[in-house]
Order: structure tokens, then C-alpha cells, then sequence
């Protein structure tokens, strides 16, 4: 059975901002993020961060080889991507855009290890409906003041799994929810 892992990174107010400058990692957490995407089963995306991530399909000339490494890691796992607009996908990724309830209890059941969950709107549903097992913020030292925040709606239940620091000014923060 699978676990669900809503995981993001988060300013210390509780924004998500994939463009803000200060998000971008450094060595040491990217290089957290490659193995991290080499360890997880799969990924589910909500349809925005899902067109995000969809720049790691490609084989861009200026790539370091960090951003190589990391591109052929997220190539390789599957993907779902939940979406009433998209009428077709990426490779090694399936739309779901039916019965989402039922296709990600299907996940749940079939496979095997940890399933990422990436997207704020996505999490919520699916932590309204008892399917997240985690949450995980990659809390970063910057105040943005605005934004998406990380949690769209009431924040679920949640108890401390752990915590790390990981690079030089981010602390990962693992929590089980229910």
C-alpha cells in the first residue's frame, strides 16, 4: 500500500512560491531532492504544478549535471496528473480526470512505497477525503508576505514525525496526518 506525501516548499509565513528567487536550492538540497525523487514510487500533481514540472521532460542544452540527474529521476517515476482541462499527458504519466477519488485509492492499493503529492488545491481534496498519510514542508528562511499559501483550506490534523536540517538554511519537517 502506498503512502501520500503532500510535500512543498514553504516560506516561514506558509507561502508557496515556485518563482520566488530565495526558493531555489542550493547544492546540498537539490541534491536532497534528486535521491528523494529516485526513492518515491510515484507522484500524483494537480494540473498547474504538473505543467511546472513538465520542464524536467525535456533535455535542456545549459543543464549542469545535477539538473540532468534529477531530470532522468523524475522521468523515470510514474506519474498521475489530475485534471478536468488536460486531454493528454506527458510520457510515463496517466490523467486521471474521471472518478479522482476512486483513481487514487486504486494508487493507494497498487503500489508499493512512497507517492509524492504535489499541488496545494490536490492536497486539500484529498486531505478532506482521509487520503494524505503526511505532510512534509521544506521550510525556508525567507517572509514573502503573500501568495499560495500551503494550505488552501483547514489545515489537517497533524502530529510531528520529525525534522532535519538539510543544506544550508532549510529544515525539512515531516508530519503524519490524522
Amino acid at each position: 500500500m502506498a503512502k501520500l506525501i503532500f510535500g512543498m516548499n514553504v516560506s516561514l509565513d506558509g507561502f508557496v512560491d515556485h518563482d520566488h528567487p530565495d526558493f531555489m536550492p542550493d547544492e546540498a538540497l537539490f541534491r536532497f531532492f534528486i535521491e528523494m525523487t529516485r526513492g518515491i514510487a510515484g507522484s500524483i500533481y494537480g494540473r498547474k504544478l504538473y505543467e511546472l514540472m513538465q520542464y524536467w521532460d525535456g533535455d535542456e542544452p545549459g543543464w549542469s549535471p545535477a539538473e540532468r540527474e534529477f531530470a532522468g529521476a523524475w522521468q523515470a517515476q510514474p506519474k498521475w496528473v489530475v485534471s478536468r482541462t488536460l486531454t493528454e499527458v506527458g510520457p510515463n504519466a496517466t490523467l486521471i480526470s474521471g472518478d479522482v477519488e476512486a483513481a487514487v485509492r486504486r494508487v493507494k492499493d497498487e503500489v508499493q512505497g512512497d507517492v509524492d503529492v504535489g499541488g496545494t488545491v490536490l492536497a486539500q481534496w484529498l486531505g478532506e477525503r482521509g487520503l494524505l498519510d503526511e505532510v512534509h514542508m521544506y521550510l525556508r528562511p525567507v517572509v514573502l508576505g503573500k501568495g499560495r499559501p500551503m494550505f488552501v483550506g483547514p489545515r489537517p490534523k497533524m502530529r510531528l514525525l520529525g525534522s532535519e536540517r538539510v543544506g544550508g538554511d532549510v529544515v525539512w519537517l515531516r508530519y503524519g496526518v490524522g
